[in-house]
């Protein structure tokens, strides 16, 4: 009879679980990097406003200054959404390792009691093969013991014989 573990089910369900929290944290963690994308492109265009600014016209100097003004609070802004994601991404890592235990737990006791019922099988088969070994060692006296009888059966009827003539 094949192994047959009495939790499969109970794994089976922490190994979706596990993957479905493996995917929450690529997506948390596509969520950091488009973040970051957008800062850094809000950084590209802050250099270039400042670069724009040095060749720009002086009456024009004012809306450059609020457009900077404006683009160093997206900046902070973006900052403050990276960290948010960040600590997102954190936690979500954190479940997804304590999903992986959870798995890990369960693959360990799988196999422990699989040993255990390779164990088992073994003492199973050899008690069998013991058991064997017995038979066959009584039906060899058995069978001996009949060849002895009937060796002695032949000796007296032989003697039994040479006796009457």
């Amino acid at each position: 009879m094949p192994f047959v573990y009495r939790l499969q089910k109970i794994l089976e369900f922490r190994i979706r679980k596990k993957e479905e929290q493996l995917l929450v944290v690529q997506k948390a963690q596509q969520a950091v990097y488009e973040a970051e994308e957008r800062i850094r492109q809000n950084e590209a265009e802050i250099q270039q406003t400042i670069k724009n600014k040095k060749t720009a016209d002086f009456r024009m100097m004012e809306y450059y200054d609020n457009y900077l003004h404006h683009l160093w609070d997206k900046a902070e802004a973006l900052e403050a959404e990276r960290q948010r994601l960040q600590a997102i991404l954190d936690e979500e890592k954190k479940k997804l390792v304590k999903c992986e235990q959870e798995v890990k737990v369960l693959e360990k006791h799988k196999e422990k009691q699989k040993e255990a019922y390779l164990e088992e099988e073994k003492a199973k088969e050899l008690k069998q093969f013991s058991e064997i070994g017995v038979q066959r060692f009584f039906i060899q006296n058995r069978e001996k013991e009949e060849e002895e009888d009937a060796e002695l059966q032949r000796l007296i009827a032989e003697s039994e014989t040479e006796g009457i003539l």
